[in-house]
């Protein structure tokens, strides 16, 4: 019985929206208990797959909070 966590962040993949919609998540699901069973033979009733979102205030890169990190990106002071 494989059990497949997904962490993305909770920003949606179009300007404007906040989260991944039912269908994206849908989609995500679908994928990944397809490559289960196409990979390892693994039924896709035996799959569960979990999708965690992840606010940005609760992550960061390159010892920074992300939307710090991505406006020094911005502004090309890391590199």
């Amino acid at each position: 019985m494989p059990i497949v966590t997904i962490q993305i962040t909770r920003e949606g993949s179009t300007p404007g929206a906040s989260a991944a919609t039912a269908e994206e998540k849908a989609a995500l699901i679908k994928g990944v208990s397809e490559l289960l069973r196409d990979v390892l033979n693994k039924p896709l009733t035996s799959t569960f797959v979990v999708i965690d979102e992840v606010d940005t205030e609760n992550w960061g890169r390159g010892g920074l909070p992300v939307e710090q990190f991505r406006e020094q990106e911005r502004s090309g002071s890391i590199g």
